[in-house]
């Protein structure tokens, strides 16, 4: 069964703290009548830091949609390749081992995708397949999962590379007051993030079972309005409430795998904020410290969109706690309102399992 490696992710040089944060929005909005809200609901984020690709004082100027795009594609060109090559020696392949990329982003646009831009510059063979995923906001982290999945699936002995670049500081908007849009300002930061979902071998998440969901009529309820001036971000204040309703979802899943989903041994969960991490422990019934790789993104990171469950999963690797064989569930949430999930058992390289077995015989 295909194998999630592991994921390669870099954050721009620019930090912003949440100190920071909250003094820009003191000084920019001093005279909304809800600054008090909103201030509250920022520093409730959990958002320690957030790196952002240009300094903060450029960021909040808007130099136009135009000009805004063309930074997205001069800093994803620049960006992009370096961690793209850490996933594909994470996964120990080359790009001449890829047969799709999967390119996910709702920060910037480009026709043709970024996919054309890295098959032409990184070595990738012509025949590569491209898909990029554009509107499925937060929960493309785990629809690139599934695609790659699904590929790889319908074709035997093939790789495929997934590439999350999101800049969410190129959506800022100076004159954009609405609340979900000035809790945004303290919640999101930038990143890019790539992993290798492999045919076969390789250490990671062994993908056995994929899922999506959708809550009915709740499409506005995340969502960008698309102006002159860009894109808009849009949030209703029940978003938060969405674990309830999901949680179900995300227990038939492990069911179907024959598992219970309140005793698995890894959790990679988007987090959108504290609130979601917090309803969906509960619902599940599951110790909050499952989710602390989660929310070390978060605190972190901030929320880097599409990219969160990739460093989330990263953080597994880094721990290095995940039992050989053990069981997993990943889910990303998003637009929709969307829930992009899969199941799976962690897999370590045999040739390592075997290494460290002739060790603790000679112990």
């Amino acid at each position: 069964m295909p194998v999630l490696c592991e994921p390669a992710v870099a954050v721009p040089e620019n930090i912003l703290t949440m100190g920071e944060t909250l003094e820009l929005a003191q000084r920019l909005h001093r005279d909304h009548p809800a600054l008090p809200l909103a201030l509250r609901l920022i520093s409730n984020t959990g958002v320690v830091k957030r790196h952002i690709v240009r300094p903060i004082d450029e960021t909040l100027k808007h130099p136009g949609f135009e000009t805004r795009n063309h930074i997205y594609a001069e800093e994803a060109r620049a960006r992009v390749p370096d961690v793209v090559h850490r996933a594909l020696r994470n996964a120990e392949m080359s790009p001449a081992d890829i047969d799709m990329i999967v390119y996910l982003s709702c920060t910037g646009f480009m026709m043709p995708s970024l996919t054309a831009w890295l098959i032409n510059k990184l070595g990738f063979r012509p025949e590569t397949r491209q898909l990029p995923i554009a509107q499925l906001g937060c929960a493309a982290g785990g629809a690139g999962i599934n695609r790659a999945f699904d590929f790889c699936t319908a074709h035997p002995g093939s790789n495929a590379l997934i590439v999350a670049c999101e800049f969410c500081s190129l959506c800022y908007q100076p004159t954009d007051v609405e609340i979900g849009n000035l809790l945004s300002n303290g919640l999101f930061g930038d990143a890019v993030a790539a992993a290798v979902v492999r045919a076969s071998g390789g250490t990671g998440m062994r993908l056995e079972r994929t899922g999506s969901y959708l809550i009915p009529n709740t499409e506005q309820w995340i969502s960008y309005a698309v102006k002159a001036t860009g894109f808009h971000f849009q949030l209703d204040r029940r978003v938060p409430k969405t674990m309830e309703p999901l949680a179900p979802v995300l227990r038939n899943l492990a069911e179907e795998n024959g598992w219970n989903a309140s005793l698995l041994d890894f959790y990679v969960v988007h987090a959108g904020g504290p609130r979601i991490l917090d309803d969906l422990s509960r619902f599940l019934d599951v110790a909050p410290n499952e989710f602390r790789h989660s929310r070390a993104t978060l605190t972190e990171y901030g929320n880097i969109a599409s990219a969160v469950v990739l460093d989330a999963l990263r953080r597994i690797f880094t721990e290095g706690a995940v039992p050989n064989g053990g069981c997993g569930i990943l889910a990303g949430f998003g637009p929709g309102i969307t829930a992009e999930m899969s199941v799976g058992r962690w897999q370590a390289d045999p040739l390592t399992v075997k290494r460290a077995d002739r060790v603790g015989k000679r112990a």
